[in-house]
């Protein structure tokens, strides 16, 4: 069972961790591998590829746990982001290919769902935002990175780009309607 977040010390697990200390990397594990291969999963609409991928993931928290700086932004986002990017790269170097399953493809029948009309109208709200809101959105869901990162990356503040995150999530919400 994992604890609240504001009682669980994921630096000092990952400090634990780069010491050698196994039970930090099962504590870690127990507390967000659920949430983690959730992520997986969504992105990669595979039951088995996201536990690969979650499976990765722990090996290179493991082996990146000396590596991670508390000033670059959270542990827990840092645990998230590493599997956001295994995620990604699987689905670039795989050419953005997902198994289309007969229950997706049920789906999509019933909704009269057009992935191309969908994909256009996604790009034509894209392009209705700022810029640099654009590319916020875009580092954060295609890129997978944090929002730390995405403000060290535009030199933004964190409380800026959070806003405009939030503020274009909506925006994008209301034109896909």
């Amino acid at each position: 069972m994992s604890l609240p977040e504001s009682v669980f010390d994921y630096e000092a697990r990952l400090a634990a961790c780069a010491r050698g200390e196994r039970a930090a990397l099962r504590d870690l594990y127990v507390q967000e591998g659920p949430r983690l291969l959730g992520v997986a999963k969504r992105l990669v609409r595979d039951t088995a590829l996201a536990e690969d991928i979650v499976h990765e993931a722990f090996i290179k928290i493991w082996n990146g746990a000396a590596g991670f700086d508390p000033a670059r932004g959270s542990a827990r986002g840092w645990m998230f982001s590493v599997t956001r990017h295994l995620a990604l790269n699987l689905l670039r170097d795989h050419g953005r290919e997902t198994p289309f399953s007969e229950e997706h493809a049920a789906l999509s029948e019933d909704d009269g769902f057009d992935a191309n009309a969908h994909s256009a109208r996604i790009h034509r709200c894209l392009e209705q935002l700022d810029p640099q809101r654009r590319r916020c959105i875009l580092h954060a869901y295609v890129d997978g990175y944090s929002h730390a990162q995405i403000a060290t990356r535009l030199d933004t503040p964190l409380g800026t780009v959070k806003a405009w995150i939030k503020r274009s999530l909506n925006a994008l919400r209301e034109c896909m309607g």
